[in-house]
């Protein structure tokens, strides 16, 4: 019985904790808080040297990059 009411209390509180994470981020968008990673790729860069024509492996290694971050690049400029 004991077990079983210290679990009815923990599960509550885990709720509480969620519900004020919430609230937390509801609030931080709300003053305009960006959220995740910041980007460390120069989209501008990748675009100017596909642009010049230079190959996707060559941008991959002048930027230090994956070859799918610049295939990924790309397609989301186009």
């Amino acid at each position: 019985m004991v077990v079983t009411i210290l679990s009815a209390v923990a599960q509550a509180e885990r709720q509480r904790i969620l519900e004020r994470t919430n609230e937390g981020r509801i609030e931080a968008k709300a003053k305009g808080v960006k959220f995740g990673r910041k980007r460390t790729v120069n989209r501008e860069k990748v675009r100017a040297m596909k642009e010049q024509e230079i190959g996707v492996t060559e941008i991959a290694k002048q930027l230090g990059i994956g070859r799918s971050t610049v295939y990924k690049l790309l397609k989301e400029t186009t």
